[in-house]
């Protein structure tokens, strides 16, 4: 027998079979409890356990239902507000395009840099105004929109 083969001999022998980590084996001390009856006791108890979980259940299902009640109204009315305000950039840039053209068109029949700078100056102002009142406006959508979904 080598060495190696005698080591595993003993630790083997050392070992406790069925025993975790190879620790001695302890039997568990036998505890007489008084006897009572545990059939209903359990039962009532787990009564109560299923009888709150069920409670807790339609709680949550309520409160889970109510949610998505509120998260379809807040979309139903952000979608509607993403399309008016949509709605009316396009409008804006629809108005912009033709005035662009038409200040061209203008444009094509200056006889004089002074017919120019009036044309260009009063087109700028314009342009301007109207700028300023295309702001309001998709402010005012937004503000709208966004009012709308607060209140929900």
């Amino acid at each position: 027998m080598t060495v190696a083969t005698a080591a595993s001999a003993k630790v083997k022998s050392a070992r406790h079979i069925g025993t975790p980590f190879g620790l001695p084996h302890s039997e568990t001390p036998n505890i007489d409890l008084p006897k009572m009856e545990v059939r209903g006791a359990f039962r009532e108890f787990a009564d109560k356990g299923v009888a709150q979980a069920r409670h807790t259940y339609e709680n949550a299902k309520a409160a889970s239902e109510e949610a998505t009640d509120l998260l379809n109204e807040i979309y139903k009315t952000a979608a509607k507000g993403a399309m008016d305000y949509n709605l009316k950039v396009i409008e804006i840039a629809r108005n912009n395009t033709n005035t662009a053209f038409d200040y061209a068109y203008e444009l094509m029949g200056v006889r004089s840099p002074s017919e120019f700078a009036q044309l260009s100056t009063a087109h700028a102002r314009k342009q301007f105004e109207a700028m300023r009142a295309q702001s309001k406006e998709l402010t005012a959508l937004a503000q709208k929109v966004t009012t709308a979904i607060a209140e929900l």
